[in-house]
């Protein structure tokens, strides 16, 4: 069957830039005109401090580089390809031990680098999120029996989070072995809600599940966000209050009953001590990220979507400074460019839900009576560090046709992010003219350079309407010299495997990533279709590995001195 139209796959509150974006490809308007439409202009820019998470916050000027960047084709080969100029460090596997008794888990997500010190910028802490389990790989369940006490409880272990000392030495990084700092956060942490009434019963919950992407307060703390919580505990109808069939999860409340309802938070966790709290202000849904800006005042905004079909963008605005719990949360109408707010006062809600915490428990209900527009899985979002505006990935939406998904830019009314008004078009489009699908995590450089990896199903990789693209992948979107503006691919993930959580190390010359899930789709432990990264017969393992060399040097560095 022919592959869709990509621009007939875009719903319509992602098809009003298609046409400009044609006539970009077709050279209709020319080069100063499109780097404009991208935000970029072409008399240079200056990064805003406080919009690049984990870089200086300071001004930056960026340099200028003759480096041309060579992309990388798509491949299908069960290993990590890399474009020239790149090179990558297997920094740590799967059950690796982290200390005397833990060990690190399983499906690494999101990573978040954080120096020690702002004057040692190598030597640091790495939280790394662990989403989900392949029971086969963790706790040898053979999908024949229930599933053990025993199994379950390995299970649990093996997602949340981990923390981790490492620093550079010689131009590598290394894990400090047993660094009293090296810990786990995982499915049996106690975590208490900071929300003064209970939720479904009590004031705390016990452990963090499903965690995907996440991000990073003003104060040092990690926002890890608790995505496809459905397939551990299951989920309860938001009308009914009914069990729902999701058609699998890991059968977890088989042993232990835990309420759904304490799971799909955005968690802070304090990476020094690994304390927690999960927040109820930011609503329960399939979180993919919660991006915070902080406002000169001091007050917050987090971003957020809800990683699903037809599912919807949301924006907490704080009341106070520096607060998670005191606040307004928002969904976006993007037909009415406004933020739709979520309380309790509002008639289209009080007649349904018996106050603010019920809102906030059944929030994805709660966004469908306010209006809020359906969106194609809403997954990371960044904000530009160069004129602060809000990009979104939406991935896909395959049972309306959209396969290649794209990312959205939203512009806030006056550029201030807790407006309450905002517009929107089309940043960039997937498909086979500009070589990606399904974009999914993001993340900016310290030269305000976009990065972004995929998210094509390793059931469907190098499968129509998929089989143009290859494996999954790293890409840039360069902000100057003559490849302005290009969609390049850098990296290319082993089989069936996804890259996730890039985070770049202050200096811009390392670029922390995952590898996620490889040989995923393995028709039997017998008949693996991985075995990345050890190679041999191995079973796969889910890894993060550390990119470096010229191509960082030249394009990411903060200065041309320390590119060297």
């Amino acid at each position: 069957m022919p592959n869709p139209s990509p621009d007939a796959a875009l719903p319509a509150h992602t098809t009003q830039d298609v046409a400009r974006t044609k006539a970009r490809k077709a050279g209709a308007i020319d080069r100063r005109s499109f780097l404009e439409f991208l935000g970029i202009g072409t008399v240079g820019f200056v990064l805003i401090p406080g919009l690049l998470s984990g870089c200086k916050s300071e001004t930056v000027a960026p340099k200028t580089s003759a480096f041309r960047i060579t992309p990388l084709q798509p491949t299908a080969s069960d290993a990590l390809e890399l474009a020239p100029g790149l090179n990558s460090q297997l920094l740590i596997r799967w059950d690796d031990p982290i200390n005397a008794t833990e060990r690190f888990g399983f499906n690494n997500d999101f990573i978040c680098y954080l120096p020690l010190d702002a004057n040692a910028p190598d030597e640091g802490l790495l939280w790394v999120n662990h989403e989900y389990v392949d029971a086969r790989f963790v706790s040898g369940w053979d999908e024949l029996r229930p599933k053990t006490r025993e199994q379950i409880t390995q299970e649990q272990l093996a997602v949340g989070g981990s923390i981790l000392r490492v620093s550079k030495v010689d131009g590598r990084w290394q894990v400090l072995a047993n660094d009293p700092m090296n810990r786990r956060v995982h499915g049996r942490t106690q975590i208490p809600f900071n929300w003064p009434d209970p939720i479904a019963g009590t004031n705390a919950a016990v452990g963090t599940l499903a965690n995907c992407s996440g991000g990073l307060t003003p104060w040092g703390h990690i926002l890890t966000c608790e995505e496809n919580y459905d397939q551990f505990y299951g989920e309860n109808d938001p009308v009914s209050g009914k069990r729902q069939d999701i058609g699998f999860d890991q059968g977890w409340h088989t042993h232990d009953p835990f309420p759904p309802e304490h799971y799909g938070w955005v968690v802070e966790v304090n990476p020094r001590t690994g304390e927690a709290q999960k927040h109820v202000a930011l609503g329960r849904c399939a979180h993919e990220c919660a991006t915070l800006h902080e406002l000169p005042d001091g007050r917050l905004v987090v971003y957020s979507g809800d990683d699903a079909n037809d599912e919807h963008l949301y924006k907490f605005i704080s009341s106070a400074p520096g607060s998670l719990r005191e606040g307004t949360l928002y969904a976006a109408n993007l037909d009415q460019g406004i933020w739709e707010p979520l309380i309790h006062d509002r008639p289209e809600l009080n007649q349904t839900f018996r106050d603010q915490t019920d809102i906030l428990v059944r929030l994805r209900y709660a966004a469908k009576k306010v209006n809020a527009t359906a969106l194609d899985r809403p997954e990371d979002i960044e904000i530009d560090p160069v004129n602060g505006n809000v990009l979104v990935a939406l991935t896909n939406n395959t049972p309306k046709g959209n396969f290649y998904g794209s990312i959205l830019k939203i512009m806030e009314e006056n550029g201030v992010h807790d407006a309450l008004r905002f517009s929107h078009e089309t940043y960039l489009a997937g498909g086979e003219e500009t070589g990606f699908a399904c974009p999914d995590n993001m993340a900016f450089d310290p030269q305000g350079n976009l990065w972004f990896t995929s998210d094509i199903s390793g059931s469907k990789t190098n499968r129509e309407p998929y089989t143009a693209f290859g494996n999954n992948g790293l890409f840039v979107v360069p902000r100057q010299g003559e490849q302005a503006g290009q969609v390049i691919q850098v990296a290319s993930a082993p089989h069936e495997a996804e890259l996730t959580g890039p985070w770049f190390a202050p200096d811009g010359r390392s670029l922390f990533l995952s590898v996620q899930h490889p040989g995923e789709y393995s028709p039997s432990m017998a008949e693996l279709s991985s075995h990345w990264p050890d190679g041999g017969n191995s079973i796969p393992r889910p890894s993060v590995v550390v990119l470096s060399g010229e191509l960082l040097d030249q394009l990411s560095a903060t200065s041309s001195e320390k590119a060297g």
